[in-house]
């Protein structure tokens, strides 16, 4: 089941799933622009006493999803080891921001046990991109016949557009100093990459390298990374002919 938080002391009292057994997940809106979202996952055995704490506790959730059965019910290694998955795809694909703590281990269950809980999570992860929950899911990036080019002043960069977002290849620069029109969260994100050491500054220090691949939100906040102002994405981005991203857009829509 899933569940808007504003609705839970509601459904706390009329859905009888939230007395079953299963795995959970509090869902809002992520502090680092780069993550799509920050989840909470747990477990529990009755987990209408456990949402209830969060309820009081945690403030950060807007919504959350129950997963459970109504056929053979889940016991409580199952739900430990589904738990501890779903910590463990998350992590790997850092596509949230994890409430969680100490990651849990993954407890020993018998090889048929195993085999159920995975059919388990195979079946959670096949319903959490119908609720807009794609944490799990690893960046899977469009095929293009060449790759997309920006340029500015101190700042150049390569990437392509993605299924999520847009991916700037490692070697990009970035312009050291912003405009007056670079928004505040663009800002804020070019600080974040520099705290993680995902630009760093060039030897010479005229600009900020692209340490790695780096998936941005959006082709715009990739270009006002990079370009240190308000940008418009796909306008900046153009192939090897010089035709904006834009353009290409509407040209895949009309020869469709």
């Amino acid at each position: 089941m899933a569940c808007s938080r504003a609705h839970y002391p509601s459904a706390r009292t009329t859905r009888e799933e939230l007395r079953s057994p299963g795995v959970y997940l509090l869902v809002g809106p992520a502090e680092d622009a780069r993550r799509d979202a920050r989840i909470y996952v747990g477990e529990g055995e009755d987990p209408r006493g456990r949402l209830d704490a969060h309820h009081s506790e945690k403030d950060f959730w807007t919504r959350f999803v129950l997963f459970t059965t109504s056929g053979q019910v889940l016991n409580k290694a199952t739900i430990r080891y589904l738990e501890s998955r779903l910590v463990q795809l998350a992590t790997e694909t850092g596509r949230a921001e994890l409430d969680n703590g100490t990651a849990p281990g993954v407890p020993p269950l018998t090889e048929p046990d195993q085999q159920d809980a995975e059919s388990f999570l195979l079946d959670v992860l096949l319903i959490c991109p119908l609720l807009d929950i794609r944490v799990f899911e690893p960046i899977e990036h469009v095929q293009q016949a060449s790759r997309l080019f920006l340029s500015g002043p101190d700042a150049s960069g390569e990437g392509m557009e993605t299924e999520d977002g847009f991916l700037v290849y490692a070697g990009a620069k970035a312009r050291v100093s912003t405009v007056e029109s670079c928004p505040s969260w663009a800002e804020g994100l070019r600080q974040q990459l520099l705290a993680d050491g995902v630009l760093k500054s060039s030897s010479d220090g005229t600009s900020f390298l692209l340490e790695e691949d780096f998936e941005f939100r959006s082709p715009s906040a990739a270009a006002a990374t990079l370009l240190g102002r308000s940008a418009a994405g796909p306008l900046e981005w153009k192939d090897t002919d010089g035709k904006p991203l834009r353009q290409l857009r509407e040209d895949e829509v009309s020869d469709s």
